[in-house]
């Protein structure tokens, strides 16, 4: 017998309850207005385009990914030893910040935590944490926070709501095994005392930060996950952080930026992202330089330089910027193949840049074709799948005055009707990436 034909009254009255929960939750969270320094913010953000997402916490000694404490269905008492073996001797501050300003990344996303739990920074809250439980004792966020500051570089701290670990986060999700934890916990507890604690210090032992990533709400999607209280606490503390949440869900209030797993915004190849897309809120795709995102010793999969750029142009033609993650080695190295690609990204960047930085997505819808972005009175045409001596493009407002070619300042012909806009295109010189064609023009009508 189901529990709805035994017990009916009491499920009714747990129904109303969660309705009248996530009303008031929605109520709330309703009047949150942005502060002019989070609107601000929120224009720099846009500005950035490319930044560097970084997985890295003791699972990286397993070299297995992040999520192998669930893949090999590990017992608490096991994962407990992992730490003994992490003592990142290598890590060097001044060696990632000035390898993402190398690459011409904006910005850096570092896992503060990831779905084990596991503090990467001195947290007081719990001794779980790489002070506390690892021959390393010292805290590679404080680090890397002050060498940001001093390179201009912004940073960002992932969060996961999601926690294997802690026995308060009760009930648990979708993502439960046997792993030893008792079966019974405190869930008002976990958020409020522990998980809404650690971001307090996150947000106030490291200087102005950049915002919060978070991660894992899906495990749970239908839990009341006090985000109006969360998100309070972090605009109150630093009201220009950002708060990003990878829910794969339609934007709530109080959310700052939409986040894109592994796609573009408006795509599902994934399997698990809206193909709602914001118009309010600046946008964000992330993705993996190889196959994994915790360091993976038989992942070999690197996406080539050409691959990257190709992503970076398309993210900022979606109006996007692109998050890409590096897995670093357990001893604090970053891979060679991650370090060549990158600065490589970077050197085209010198070039394309201005095409890229400062950017919006551009008022010719993206096609196979490539992509446009645009800022002031410029378009930029970027070509990224084009081969024939012709390319027409959809109708734009603005009347085209001149065109020519980023890289060479080469003149370009044109013409443009009703119809659309039809470049006579150069054939190209080598075996180039993006050939971007800059369109001035003139105000609209």
């Amino acid at each position: 017998m189901s529990q709805a034909t035994r017990f009916p009254f009491i499920l009714r009255n747990l129904v109303l309850a969660f309705l009248l929960l996530t009303l008031q939750s929605a109520f709330s969270q309703s009047s949150y207005q942005p502060s002019p320094e989070n609107l601000q913010a929120r224009g720099e953000f846009q500005d950035m385009k490319f930044g560097m997402f970084i997985h890295w916490g003791v699972y990286s000694v397993l070299g297995d990914g992040e999520w192998v404490f669930h893949e090999r269905h590990l017992k608490l008492d096991e994962y407990n030893r992992l730490p003994a073996f992490f003592d990142p001797e290598k890590f060097d501050a001044k060696t990632w910040v000035s390898l993402a300003k190398a690459a011409g990344m904006k910005y850096i996303t570092i896992t503060s935590r990831h779905h084990d739990g596991f503090a990467m920074f001195d947290s007081k809250v719990s001794d779980w944490n790489i002070v506390a439980r690892t021959p390393y004792k010292k805290d590679p966020l404080k680090m890397l926070a002050d060498e940001c500051h001093r390179q201009g570089i912004k940073l960002f701290f992932y969060y996961s709501q999601l926690d294997w670990h802690n026995p308060d986060y009760y009930p648990r999700g979708a993502t439960d095994w046997p792993n030893g934890r008792p079966d019974h916990g405190d869930w008002n507890a976990y958020l409020d005392t522990y998980m809404d604690g650690q971001l307090t210090e996150l947000l106030t032992k490291y200087g102005a930060i950049g915002g919060i990533w978070f991660d894992g709400m899906w495990d749970k999607p239908n839990a009341d996950w006090h985000l109006d209280k969360t998100y309070a606490l972090i605009h109150k503390l630093q009201p220009a952080a950002l708060i990003i949440p990878n829910h794969h869900q339609t934007p709530r209030p109080g959310e700052d930026v939409q986040t894109f797993e592994r796609d573009l915004p408006g795509q599902n190849t994934a399997g698990f992202n809206t193909k709602y897309v914001s118009s309010d809120i600046p946008l964000e795709s992330s993705d993996t330089l190889n196959g994994s995102w915790g360091f993976n010793i038989g992942d070999s999969n690197y996406k080539s330089t050409a691959e990257i750029e190709r992503r970076l142009v398309r993210a900022a033609g979606n109006n996007s910027n692109l998050l890409l993650n590096i897995g670093p080695y357990p001893n604090g190295e970053i891979d060679p193949q991650f370090v060549t690609r990158l600065q490589a990204v970077g050197e085209w960047l010198q070039k394309y840049g201005d095409s890229i930085y400062g950017t919006r997505g551009g008022p010719i819808p993206p096609g196979d074709w490539g992509v446009t972005t645009q800022k002031e009175n410029r378009i930029y045409v970027h070509i990224l799948n084009w081969g024939a001596p012709l390319l027409a493009l959809s109708p734009i407002s603005s009347k085209v005055t001149a065109a020519h070619s980023l890289v060479d300042n080469a003149s370009v012909e044109f013409t443009q009707t009703a119809d659309g806009v039809v470049l006579k295109l150069a054939p190209p010189k080598g075996n180039v990436t993006d050939r971007v064609i800059v369109l001035a023009v003139s105000k609209s009508n």
